[in-house]
């Protein structure tokens, strides 16, 4: 790493579970982030932040004023631009050595393999059912660790899915889409706007931790945030052994 390298990751280089090792390991890593908004904003902050290589950011979707009570990545002057646009100039202002591979695209079951293969780890912050159930499909069969959350109102919850390595599958612990109306989009049902950097933070530590092998991620466990009443609760969980995605692998 080059001088100015080893001063911005002072901290973590520090840190015994991460040092220069781990920081190399951030430095060679290949991330996937699904989605520019709530959640992807924090993601690509702090990823880009901690110097992680090459991050790809997914999104067909342009910023709107609407998007700004908790899409940090972007600017009252980004309105109207692409997320992926406005995503590669917010990055380059935190850190120049970061590589930002933009696909200002819908994922589709038809350019999901050809996206998702070319990197290591992959950040599900989609807002539909339809998208995660695709990119845990993909992920599953392609062998990638996928770190997935969802939030809405005042709650949000994060897993790590890596049935490759002993853990349930997205479609193990949701094996049904909710039926309508049980599970509104933020715009039907709002979300408070911190809430998208708790949990978009909490994601970013995860692929921290699942890249360097520092600590104990989430893999077979789900954390559940409550901002409303500052609770938090983490239950195991456990795959599926007939699961139509995953169950091959055991």
């Amino acid at each position: 790493m080059k001088t100015d390298e080893l001063e911005r990751y002072a901290r973590h280089i520090v840190l015994r579970e991460i040092g220069g090792t781990g920081q190399q390991k951030l430095r060679n890593a290949r991330v996937l982030v699904i989605g520019a908004g709530g959640l992807g904003s924090p993601v690509l902050m702090y990823l880009a932040a901690a110097g992680v290589g090459v991050m790809g950011v997914v999104d067909d979707d342009i910023v709107s004023l609407s998007n700004l009570q908790r899409q940090v990545l972007h600017s009252t002057e980004s309105v109207g631009m692409p997320k992926v646009t406005s995503a590669v100039e917010a990055i380059a202002r935190i850190n120049p050595h970061v590589t930002i591979e933009p696909h200002q695209i819908r994922i589709t079951a038809e350019n999901a393999v050809d996206i998702v293969t070319n990197y290591d780890l992959v950040m599900d912050g989609s807002d539909n059912f339809d998208t995660r159930y695709l990119i845990n499909e993909v992920c599953v069969n392609l062998n990638k660790p996928l770190i997935s959350a969802a939030m809405s109102q005042w709650e949000g919850q994060i897993s790590l899915y890596d049935p490759t390595n002993g853990g349930p599958c997205y479609a193990c612990v949701f094996p049904q889409r909710p039926a309508d109306g049980l599970a509104p989009s933020c715009a039907e049902a709002g979300v408070m706007g911190a809430l998208a950097g708790v949990m978009g933070s909490m994601m970013a530590g995860e692929a921290i931790k699942n890249i360097t092998g520092a600590g104990e991620g989430l893999r077979g466990q789900m954390l559940i945030f409550d901002a409303l009443y500052g609770e938090t609760r983490k239950f195991k969980l456990t795959a599926n052994t007939d699961c139509p995605i995953c169950s091959h692998l055991s």
